[in-house]
């Protein structure tokens, strides 16, 4: 070998080297730099992983609400690719928080994604609500929940006392309103989920700052190594507490309800139709109590948008932004009175669509149609960070999304109830056990107001959605039956 051979060489392996140095170290003028193209070549170091808890997609500024304030989200949707389309799996807590920490429709497998990154040499933690936790129970009582402790290095829960929090407190489906903290709907009582109480104070008492405030303690002692750092708020999630100035923000006499039909649910199957409606629940006879019931939702999303804004400026000023990937998701989305339908737990848009946000360095901010799941999120953090993708997980990489978003990567999004549900651009259809289903347009009855599947006229549609569901079952060997 000649001198000029030996330099050629010696320089090469130097600047491997310098570039392996820079991605151990995370530089931020390093991510800085990458252009679209290239990001997917060098890997972010760290991810953050933020879940709100009910939150449906619809009441976020980012996601054409023009009435509720969530400044922080919408920053953060401002510098990432939002996803429009983004649908989840279960329809309650549990089983969709374990669908996208396992990467699976249903079912387990070896390691969560945290766990995985744990076992490639990431700090993780869970602050809050990552898997399902009893709310308001398991935080009152401070406990984990079905937390899966192999997913992290360490693990902080954030306690509060929810409805026994001192405060003007409201049970909005039996019209009560109180100062006193004797009797409130509370754990595993029937009216829980219309109790909302604007509480004394500035909030520091509330479970969801001290998730901000323990994530960002996390974020100052670990900057200086990779991590995996998943923060869980339980707001909007019943009950709905706030401090005041929240609920002052948001007048109830002007809060809009969901518009509403005659006959709406006549053209239902029985199976689609939720326990927890007007005419069950009592809400029907207070119909300002609806608006209130707004109110209160809004003001708890609002004070958890507060939080996330803490945990984003703390990570710009520990200089971690150009090395962290984020993500901004729901568990599932809610109803509000939508077909005097309230919660969740069924297949219709209101419950099925969530907020899906990704912000990877070095990739360009922009918004996308595409249909994708939450089911996608463990491969697609995998290729961001650079880990192999394994190849029992049942989503796909949005990576191809992120880098360019008119690009498609599946044809349907499944979810399940007592049922399960194909979402496609242009259609969302529902199969029951008993054989019943519905069928909408989506581009014509964004609302779901006509109910198609018995209509002669798209007979072909409804089979050729029931047999890509049929197909989707099959080769994901998931049960279509409730869970």
């Amino acid at each position: 070998m000649n001198l000029q051979q030996r330099c050629s060489s010696v320089l090469k392996i130097g600047t491997q080297l310098f570039v392996l140095l820079l991605i151990t170290l995370g530089s931020d003028r390093t991510f800085a730099c990458q252009s679209a193209d290239s990001a997917a070549d060098v890997p972010v170091r760290n991810v953050l992983f933020i879940v709100s808890d009910d939150l449906r997609a619809g009441v976020l500024r980012c996601y054409g609400d023009a009435k509720c304030q969530t400044p922080n989200i919408d920053k953060l949707a401002s510098e990432s690719v939002v996803f429009t389309s983004a649908y989840c799996q279960g329809t309650v807590c549990g089983p969709s928080r374990t669908s996208f920490m396992y990467g699976r429709y249903q079912g387990k497998r070896k390691a969560t994604l945290a766990e995985y990154f744990q076992q490639n040499s990431r700090y993780t933690a869970r602050v809050g609500k990552i898997f399902h936790m009893r709310v308001p129970g398991d935080i009152i009582a401070g406990t984990d929940g079905e937390d899966v402790l192999a997913s992290w290095t360490e693990r902080f829960n954030s306690q509060g006392n929810e409805a026994h929090t001192p405060g003007d407190y409201a049970c909005l489906n039996l019209n009560i309103f109180t100062n006193e903290l004797a009797g409130r709907q509370s754990t595993k009582m029937p009216h829980r989920m219309f109790v909302s109480v604007k509480c004394d104070g500035d909030g520091q008492d509330q479970p969801d700052y001290k998730t901000a405030t323990t994530t960002i303690e996390l974020l100052n002692a670990h900057h200086s190594e990779p991590f995996f750092i998943a923060a869980g708020f339980v707001r909007p999630h019943y009950p709905m507490v706030a401090p005041t100035k929240y609920f002052d923000r948001y007048p109830w006499e002007e809060m809009m309800v969901p518009e509403q039909r005659d006959g709406d649910l006549d053209d239902i199957p029985w199976p689609g139709i939720t326990n927890s409606r007007s005419a069950l629940n009592g809400i029907d006879r207070f119909p300002d109590n609806q608006q209130r019931m707004w109110q209160a939702y809004y003001a708890s999303v609002t004070f958890m948008d507060e939080q996330v804004g803490r945990i984003l400026d703390e990570l710009e000023r520990l200089n971690l932004r150009q090395s962290t990937a984020i993500v901004f998701i729901s568990d599932h989305g809610y109803h509000l009175g939508d077909h005097t339908f309230w919660q969740k737990s069924n297949l219709h848009e209101q419950v099925t669509r969530v907020p899906m946000m990704i912000s990877v360095p070095g990739i360009s901010a922009g918004r996308s149609d595409s249909i994708v799941e939450l089911v996608d999120l463990f491969p697609t953090l995998c290729e961001v960070a650079g880990l192999p993708i394994p190849n029992d997980l049942h989503g796909v990489s949005l990576l191809p999304v992120l880098k360019n978003t008119a690009a498609t990567v599946k044809e349907g999004a499944v979810s399940f109830a007592k049922g399960a549900s194909w979402r496609t651009s242009d259609w969302s259809f529902m199969q029951y056990p008993d054989g019943s289903a519905e069928l909408y347009d989506m581009h014509n009855d964004p609302g779901q107001f006509t109910n198609l599947a018995e209509d002669s006229r798209y007979q072909a549609v409804r089979s050729k959605l029931s047999q890509q569901l049929q197909a989707a079952s099959k080769k994901f060997k998931f049960n279509m039956k409730d869970r």
